[in-house]
C-alpha cells in the first residue's frame, strides 16, 4: 500500500488507485484503474483492505495507491454511492473496468448492469434466460457471487425464482438493507 502523498506522482496509467469510504452498509473499498471503477469490496477493515490489494496488485501487475476519494479517479464513485445511499441517485453513470471478470460471468454481469434498473429484482433463471443460457441458472449464482463490483453492478437485485432472498457475498442483511433503500423490500425492523 502506498501513502496518499505518493498517489500525485503515481497516479499513472498503470496504476489502480483504492479508498475506503463509511456507509450504512459498513465500510467499503473501492479500486479504479484509468479505465474505470474495478472493484467494490465489502467490510473494508485493515485486514480485508490489506490481503485485497495485494490480490488486486497481482491480478492487474500494478501497485494499488491510495487515493482520498475526494477528487481524481475515485471521486465520481465516491459521490454516486453517496448519493445512492442517500436514497438521492437510481442510476450510476461511471466509468466501469470489467477486467476482473471475464466469460460467462461477465455478460451476467452486464446484463444485470443494464437490465434489471432500480427497485427492481431478477430471478436467477430469468438471468440465465437474458443472456441466451437457459440451464445455467446456477451458474447465474456463481457469477453474482464473482461479482468485482457489487451495489454498481446491483446483483443484490438478484433473487430466488421461488421467491427467497438468495444469497449475497455482502452478507444477507446487506441484501435486505440494499433492497429496502430500493423499495423492493420493507425496512429490516433492527
Amino acid at each position: 500500500m502506498t501513502n496518499t502523498e505518493e498517489h500525485d506522482v503515481a497516479d499513472g496509467p498503470a496504476t489502480v488507485v483504492w479508498t475506503r469510504m463509511d456507509t450504512p452498509i459498513g465500510r467499503l473499498l473501492l479500486a479504479a484503474t484509468a479505465q474505470g471503477l474495478v472493484s467494490v469490496v465489502f467490510r473494508a477493515d485493515d485486514e480485508v483492505t490489506e490481503a485485497f490489494l495485494e490480490r488486486l496488485g497481482r491480478r492487474l501487475g500494478m501497485v494499488p495507491v491510495e487515493d482520498s476519494g475526494e477528487s481524481g479517479r475515485l471521486a465520481p464513485a465516491v459521490a454516486q454511492l453517496r448519493a445512492y445511499f442517500a436514497g438521492e441517485l437510481r442510476d450510476f453513470t461511471l466509468d466501469l473496468d470489467w477486467s476482473l471478470t471475464a466469460g460467462f460471468n461477465r455478460r451476467v454481469q452486464r446484463e444485470l448492469a443494464t437490465g434489471v434498473p432500480y427497485g427492481s429484482v431478477v430471478g436467477y433463471q430469468d438471468l440465465a434466460d437474458r443472456v441466451g443460457e437457459p440451464g445455467a441458472a446456477r451458474a447465474v449464482g456463481t457469477a453474482m457471487g464473482a461479482n468485482p463490483l457489487p451495489i454498481v453492478v446491483p446483483c443484490h437485485r438478484v433473487v430466488e425464482s421461488n421467491g427467497g432472498i438468495g444469497g449475497f457475498g455482502g452478507g444477507l442483511e446487506t441484501k435486505r438493507t440494499l433492497l429496502a433503500l430500493e423499495g423492493v423490500l420493507p425496512a429490516p425492523l433492527f
